[in-house]
Parts: structure tokens; C-alpha cells; sequence
């Protein structure tokens, strides 16, 4: 796209939620694929919000989507809080602009007023149904009269403003699926101002694009057959002086949910919240969505999102629909978190170790053994919200016992076993977690068990569970006194 001098115009997309409810996934993969377009490009990414709908709009979701832009690393070089040479970027608040334009493109003759009732359209609608003919509207109030119109008005009808749209097929290249055609019969003209005078989304959009010069257009597929609707109205602004170009279009594929079912906000696995409370790392979410219709090689899936920036061509988005996998996407989260420096891994873990959210009393918290422990917890962890359950043996006064781990680990002869460790851990030398490793190994040989076994009921005695750290260095920092009382708590246990 070429700028008046000849030369490429900078690259200017925008993102442009409507502050309604929780951000969703797919909301999100489409914020980030605009956001590695502008910074590839070192271009403009202009943060906007489509505030027009009172009904569903509110200023929770509108902190909410502020937050969250945050949250994930999206720094936004126009819009809220940042300002801009096109403020305001919020629509409620650039009424008066697009009743203006709303004028001038009457005036020109671009559009016109539509007096048609609901039940009129209706009626004409299902007749052309019938008849196998396109059901949009017919263009019925395009060339009315003077004298129908006052006869209109007499009847007390409050008028839509509808868009001319052309009588010849709307043709353009797609960023992501190439050239598409629309023919007039299928694109019919369409409403861009209420009756009562509030500017629909199908003029607002495109104007804000026009007026803020933006050069890509990155949505979803959901979006593509408003397409050449937006593109004739682009064309009717530039002839009016209002927009300089009518911007690429790229079409992102649709985000799937479970049974090949488009991901709607009504998904538990939609809502963004979800993923930051159960500990997603920003790294990791983003590392994923961006697999859903692009990759940075056949054989990666993991990377950062600087490498996702360096490497990111939208040219190279598939159209093809991309299930959201949310296994894969916890696979990837861990190996994110395994790439964190172990200090900025024990910090981010913090929110989940402290209350309310930790399960045990904010006194009984320990820095020393959370630091000493933080490096084995780093790599068992999809989430970071799964920190309590491996650490929490640490700081409880007694463990959280899983009934299920406790009827598998202690079999017949876990009483005998447990006597036995008790006996060489105590003798053990408490510096070394390989010592306490050979004095339980040593108790499974006096029982005829291998050390896989013969830890089993020592490390439910002692943590709850059948699984988390690494049994040896937990005992060593759990301390001998310590792991000693419990053991006795589970033989007192068995023998009750």
C-alpha cells in the first residue's frame, strides 16, 4: 500500500474490542496477531474501544480489557491512557463525528433514509424466500419520491439511514485467503444509522479506520462477509475527503472449542480470567494462541514472543479453522516456566503462596524452604496456581492427606515398612539428601521392595501424596524432627 509520495505507508492496525463481560482467547489471538504485525513492521497499533452499545458496555469490562491488554505485554502506541493524534478511542465518546459523516454521505448521495417497517421487511423478505430469490433487503426506499416521503412522515415513520451499495461485484485480495468476489445480490444495501439517530457499528468501524488511517485490517473470519460492505463505504469516503485508502483485509481463522464447535464466550475454556487465575504465564498463553493458524517452523512449537515478532507474516496465517487444544497449551505453559530464571520464577509464584489464597497460615510461611525447594518445583509445574499442592506438606501443620493416595501407597506391610525407615532415617545424616535416598532404600531391601516401593508410603506419610517433589531433598528441608512426627502420625494412623 503505497502512501501519496509512492513509497510503502507505514503500517497502522488497529484492536477494537466492545468492553463487554470477560476478554475471550480468541478476542486475544487476534489482539496478539495485530500487535507482532505492527511491531514486525515497526508500525502503529492503535488500541480502540467500540463502546457504543449501552445495553451490553460496561466500565468493569472496559478496566477489564485495559488490565488484561497489560497483563499479556501489549503495549499500544494510540489509544486509552496513552493518547494519541486521533483521540478520543473511545466510540461513545466521537458521536458527534460520525453524525457528521452520516450527513455528508447523504448528502453526496451515498445513502439514503429507509422508511420501511420491521413487518414490511419481513413480509418482502419471506416473498423472496419463496420465489428462490436473495432474501436481503430490496432496495425498496432507494428512489423514493418527494411525495412518498411526506406521505412517510404523515405516518409518523422514524427512518433508518441505509448505505448505497454499488451494482457491480466488490472484489479484493485477502491477506490470508487471497481473492475473494462478491456479487451485488448478495451484499445488499444496509443500515448505518438507527431510527433514532445512534450510529450502527457498520459506519462507526470503518470511519474510525478511515479517520485514523489505518493500513491492515486483522479479524476474524466471522467478520468476512461485512468485507465489501466496509470496502464501498471506504471507497464513498475517500471521493468525500474522508479516508486516504481502503486498507488490507486479512481474515483469521475461527478458534474451536470442543466438538469442532466455533469458541464462543459461553466456553469455560474462553475466558482469558480463566488462564490467569490457574497461573498462565503470558509467555506461555501467547506462545500457544499464536499456533492457532500460523507457526514459526514445521518442527518448533516453543518460543518466545520476541522470536514470534521476528519471525511473524501474516501471509503466512492458514485460513484453515484451528482447535484450541488446552493439553498442548498447558504442555507449552510448563515449558515456558522451565524457561524462567529460578529468582523470576519463585516470584511469580507468590500471589498463590500467600494468603488468601495459600491454604495454610500466612505465619506458617517459610522463605528459607520455599527458596530451597522453588528449583525442584519449576519443573513440575503446568500451572503455577499447582504450587500449594507441591509445597503446601511444607508449610501445614500436618499434611493434607488425598484418601486415594493414602489407600494406594499404604499396602499390607506399609506398617512394617514405615518402622523400618523411621529407623534409618533417624540414623541418617540430615545434610545430605542422598543419605536420606540410602537409608530408605536400605529399609525397602529389609522388606524386599525396590526404593520405587518402598518411598511410596514414606512420601504419602509425609506430604499427602502420591506424587509432587523430590522425596530426598523435600525430607531435607522438611528438617528430621519434622518428618519424624509425621511418620509416627501415619503408623498411629495404620494401627488405629
Amino acid at each position: 500500500m503505497a502512501s501519496a509520495a509512492g513509497s510503502p505507508a507505514p503500517v497502522r492496525v488497529r484492536f477494537c474490542p466492545s468492553p463487554t463481560g470477560n476478554p475471550h482467547v480468541g478476542l486475544v489471538r487476534t489482539a496478539l496477531f495485530n500487535w507482532a504485525f505492527a511491531k514486525h513492521h515497526g508500525g502503529t497499533l492503535v488500541f480502540r474501544i467500540e463502546d457504543t452499545d449501552a445495553a451490553r458496555d460496561s466500565e468493569e469490562s472496559y478496566t477489564q480489557l485495559l488490565d488484561s491488554m497489560r497483563w499479556l505485554g501489549f503495549d499500544w502506541d494510540e489509544g486509552p491512557e496513552v493518547g494519541g493524534p486521533h483521540a478520543p478511542y473511545r466510540q461513545s465518546q466521537r458521536m458527534d463525528i460520525y453524525r457528521d459523516v452520516a450527513a455528508k454521505l447523504l448528502d453526496a448521495g451515498h445513502a439514503y433514509r429507509c422508511y420501511c417497517s420491521q413487518e414490511e421487511l419481513d413480509t418482502r423478505r419471506e416473498a423472496a424466500r419463496a420465489a428462490g430469490k436473495p432474501s436481503g433487503y430490496d432496495g425498496h426506499c432507494r428512489e423514493l419520491t418527494g411525495a412518498q416521503v411526506e406521505e412517510y412522515r404523515a405516518q409518523g415513520r422514524e427512518p433508518i439511514v441505509r448505505f448505497r451499495m454499488p451494482d457491480e461485484p466488490v472484489t479484493f485480495t485477502d491477506l490470508v485467503r487471497g481473492e475473494i468476489t462478491y456479487l451485488p445480490e448478495n451484499v445488499p444495501d444496509y443500515g448505518i444509522v438507527r431510527a433514532n439517530g445512534a450510529p450502527l457499528y457498520t459506519l462507526v468501524n470503518p470511519v474510525d479506520d478511515a479517520l485514523m488511517d489505518i493500513t491492515h485490517v486483522l479479524r476474524g473470519e466471522d467478520l468476512l462477509s461485512s468485507t465489501p460492505r466496509q470496502i464501498a463505504l471506504y471507497k464513498a469516503l475517500t471521493e468525500l475527503g474522508i479516508a486516504q485508502r481502503t486498507p488490507a483485509f486479512g481474515h483469521l481463522p475461527y478458534v474451536m472449542g470442543e466438538g469442532n464447535k466455533k469458541l464462543s464466550k459461553r466456553d469455560p475454556q474462553a475466558s482469558l480470567n480463566l488462564y490467569r487465575e490457574r497461573g498462565f504465564l503470558p509467555e506461555g498463553l501467547l506462545n500457544y494462541l499464536s499456533l492457532l493458524g500460523w507457526s514459526l517452523s514445521a518442527d518448533r512449537d516453543v518460543f518466545t514472543v520476541e522470536e514470534m515478532v521476528a519471525a511473524f507474516d501474516v501471509a503466512d496465517v492458514q485460513p484453515n479453522p484451528a482447535r484450541f487444544d488446552l493439553k498442548k497449551c498447558e504442555a507449552i505453559n510448563a515449558d515456558h516456566i522451565r524457561m524462567l530464571d529460578v529468582k523470576d520464577f519463585t516470584e511469580r509464584c507468590r500471589p498463590w503462596l500467600q494468603a488468601p489464597a495459600a491454604p495454610w497460615a500466612p505465619e506458617a510461611f517459610d522463605e528459607a524452604k520455599w527458596q530451597a525447594v522453588a528449583p525442584h518445583a519449576q519443573t513440575r509445574l503446568k500451572v503455577l496456581s499447582e504450587i500449594t499442592d507441591n509445597v503446601d506438606f511444607l508449610f501445614l501443620p500436618e499434611p493434607a492427606f488425598d484418601e486415594a493416595s493414602w489407600t494406594k501407597a499404604m499396602k499390607e506391610g506399609s506398617d512394617a515398612l514405615l518402622r523400618t525407615a523411621r529407623e534409618k532415617l533417624d540414623a541418617a545424616d540430615w545434610t545430605s539428601a542422598e543419605s536420606l535416598k540410602e537409608a530408605v532404600l536400605a529399609a525397602g531391601e529389609a522388606h524386599g521392595l525396590k526404593l520405587g516401593k518402598a518411598q511410596a508410603p514414606v512420601r504419602v506419610a509425609v506430604t499427602g501424596r502420591t506424587v509432587g517433589l523430590p522425596l530426598f531433598e523435600s525430607l531435607e528441608v522438611l528438617g528430621k524432627e519434622t518428618t519424624l512426627a509425621r511418620i509416627d502420625a501415619a503408623l498411629a494412623k495404620l494401627a488405629a
